[in-house]
């Protein structure tokens, strides 16, 4: 490297003045920070290194050029006082030697390499010193500020504060810990009728409405003792005048730096028009809007809530209770009468229960429950079911109309740990339906066991379809024999039900569901195809007996106008002659028909099969009307036969029962009828309906209904009684 020119006219090395400005880089880094890369550090101190070296070298020598590099470390970030120690000592040690070794002779070199040392380092201390009065004026300035910003935002935030405080439409209190208001919005003074400076003077508990100050009173103790921050509510509060006002409260608790309570502070809405609007609402949703009644939903919440609350021992009762005839009212006097009707018996029913405590529901229609919390038992529910029935049973009087009313109560009263409000209103429901079957304005207690009857023959009626589809149902035949000569000349077809699990049902206890069912017809099919079936076999085996089939038909299939292409297909595909198949139907059906019926009943005589009415007498027979039937034979009722006794216990009755079936058979024989007499027990009744010219009889005396097979092994023995 080429030597460079100093300012006096000396020259000095470059390549010594580049060792040591790296040697003095690497100081620097050694020392302390360095916010340069080593590079750029000993480029820059390389320029410094130059500089000292034409300061001392320079003609007229300065020490300003030493200061200003001393203030140039400190620029560069150069500030570890070590660093400032070492470039002290080696500007004294090893400057010269290294940097200028020419010129290590000069006279006053010594003078000028302290000269340079004192000022590098004055230069160095007051740039320091600059560069921290102007940190520090820039701190000063920045806290000033920041001071200043905090301030503003102080009192802009006290302005605000201050402007929803004084402008908010809800109102807002500010209250010590000891419940002393400390401050209150105007819209909180409106709201409860005072003025702010008395609002002032007053303690928050004095605002308390008596029935929440208890509960009020423990939330606010829990919220200035810090357990909470803040709490929520639907509270009422007194006006200056004593009204009530309902409001929607907030309260927050605002606590000391240290997590102190300081005070609380409340927001209050006026929702008082919102509260009796849901109260009328609720009210709506929990009563009937005709009566005024609680209506079934309020009714369910407080028995659910009864029993709830119910204790091991503590009974429940009901009164379920059903107008007679309401039907009839709305039908013929206009549903506006019948609503009025409604409104006086809902008004009745809970002034009779008034001062005993009991709710009183409208259910639906005429339907009304009374809830009895009873403490004596069914007694109890008894003693409110007949004042019920007592109050409804006076006459109405609407308009210009005086209605006679009536209505029947179905009365439950258990223990409530022994049931559940569905199961009990099942059982009112149930004995309602009792007392309804039992007459108008009357009680019916439950009764498990008459309860437990009805679930069986529901459970039976459930069962019918499938059974029919199954082929459950089987046919026993009871012989009908003739009692001049005992020969069997025919047999009535009875149905059984061969039960999975009852075993073998009789005709009492399923005939009568199937009829409700309407399944009577499909069943009265079945049977009418099957007894014919058996009948065409009996014809082809023993033709000679010429046994007739009889088949009791429903009044249902009887109304039916398909009845008579029904019997005609099944004697077309069984291949029965008609005249082997009597049908019998019941007085009561076949009496004052007219119209289709009637006609039925022609055409089948016209296809040739017999027809009979069963259990003759027990209805009131029109016998002029008699004579207009079809008809090819009478079976008198059972009871007539039942008369005729062996026992001798009361000759008069046995007599006249005797003389009532002699009227009948020669009745019947005026209008050249066949008669069969029914439920002949004993031979001393078959010889007397003998005597009487009576021509058939059937009952256990001639034998008990039987499977077609023995009916088959009869006719094999000669078939005669």
């Amino acid at each position: 490297m080429s030597a460079v020119p100093d300012p006096g006219g000396g020259d000095f090395s470059r390549p010594g003045a580049q060792g040591y400005a790296a040697e003095w880089a690497r100081a620097a880094r050694r020392l302390g920070f360095v916010p340069l890369s080593a590079d750029e550090t000993e480029r820059l101190l390389l320029v410094h290194t130059v500089r000292l070296a034409q300061a001392l070298l320079a003609e007229e020598f300065s020490t300003a050029p030493a200061e200003d590099v001393g203030r140039a470390l400190v620029e560069a970030h150069l500030t570890e006082p070590r660093m400032l120690d070492w470039s002290l000592r080696a500007l004294g040690d090893r400057f010269l030697a290294r940097v200028l070794p020419a010129r290590a002779d000069l006279p006053d070199a010594a003078a000028r390499v302290a000269a340079v040392q004192g000022a590098l380092a004055a230069g160095f201390a007051r740039a320091l010193r600059d560069r921290t009065f102007t940190q520090q004026e820039r701190i000063a300035r920045s806290a000033w500020q920041a001071r200043d910003a905090v301030e503003r935002a102080l009192r802009d935030s006290e302005a605000r504060f201050r402007a929803v405080f004084t402008g908010a439409a809800i109102g807002i209190g500010i209250a010590g810990i000891d419940g002393r208001i400390i401050d209150v919005n105007q819209s909180f003074a409106d709201m409860l009728g005072y003025t702010i400076e008395e609002l002032r003077q007053t303690n928050v508990a004095s605002l308390f409405h008596a029935d929440d100050a208890a509960g009020m009173w423990e939330m606010y103790q829990e919220l200035i003792e810090g357990k909470h921050d803040s709490a929520r509510m639907e509270k009422r509060y007194y006006r200056k005048d004593g009204s009530v006002v309902w409001t929607d409260l907030a309260v927050s608790l605002i606590r000391h730096d240290d997590g102190r309570p300081r005070f609380t502070v409340a927001m209050i809405e006026d929702i008082t028009e919102r509260y009796e609007l849901q109260q009328r609402l609720r009210f709506q949703a929990l009563h009937d809007p005709l009566t005024g009644l609680p209506n079934r939903t309020l009714f369910f919440e407080t028995l659910g809530r009864l029993f709830n609350d119910a204790g091991p021992e503590q009974r429940i009762g009901v009164c379920f209770l059903d107008l007679d005839g309401f039907k009839a009212v709305n039908d013929s006097l206009g549903h506006a009468l019948g609503d009025r009707l409604l409104v006086t018996i809902a008004r009745r029913l809970a002034d009779c229960v008034a001062g005993q405590g009991h709710l009183v529901a409208r259910m639906g229609g005429d339907e009304f429950v009374i809830l009895v919390d009873s403490a004596e038992g069914i007694d109890d529910a008894v003693g409110v079911a007949e004042l019920a029935l007592a109050a409804v049973s006076a006459p109405v009087l609407i308009g210009e109309q005086q209605l006679a009313v009536s209505a029947s109560v179905g009365v439950v009263d258990c223990p409530a740990a022994e049931t559940s409000p569905s199961e009990l209103m099942k059982a009112a429901d149930t004995t309602l339906y009792w007392a309804k079957a039992e007459g108008r304005g009357r009680w019916a207690v439950y009764d498990p066991e008459r309860s437990a009857a009805d679930i069986a023959r529901s459970a039976l009626a459930a069962g019918l379809p499938a059974a029919l589809d199954r082929g459950e149902f089987v046919l026993h035949y009871q012989p009908i024999v003739s009692l001049l000569d005992g020969r069997m000349q025919a047999v009535e077809a009875l149905v059984r039900w061969r039960h999975p699990e009852l075993g073998l049902v009789g005709p009492d206890r399923f005939i009568g569901l199937a009829e409700e069912t309407g399944l009577i017809v499909r069943l009265g099919e079945w049977v009418l195809g099957q007894s014919c079936r058996d009948a065409r076999a009996w014809q082809r085996e023993f033709p000679e007996q010429r046994l007739v089939v009889s088949v009791n038909l429903a009044a249902r299939q009887a109304d039916d106008p398909a009845i008579v292409d029904t019997v005609a297909d099944v004697l077309r595909r069984t291949g029965l002659p008609a005249e082997l198949l009597q049908l019998e139907l019941t007085e009561s059906a076949v009496m004052g028909t007219a119209g289709e019926p009637l006609r039925s009943l022609h055409r089948l005589a016209d296809l040739g099969v017999r027809l009979a009415i069963d259990d003759f007498g027990t209805g009131y027979s029109n016998l002029a009307y008699l004579r207009r039937l079809p008809i090819h034979c009478l079976k008198l009722a059972g009871p007539f036969v039942e008369g005729i006794r062996t026992d001798g216990a009361d000759d008069t009755a046995d007599h006249r029962d005797e003389r009532i079936v002699d009227a009948l058979v020669r009745l019947a024989h005026a209008l050249e009828l066949w008669v069969t007499a029914e439920a002949v027990e004993t031979g001393t009744q078959a010889e007397r309906l003998r005597s009487l010219r009576c021509d058939t009889g059937q009952g256990r005396w001639f034998g008990p209904p039987v499977p077609a097979e023995q009916i088959t092994a009869r006719l094999r023995g000669g078939a005669v009684a």
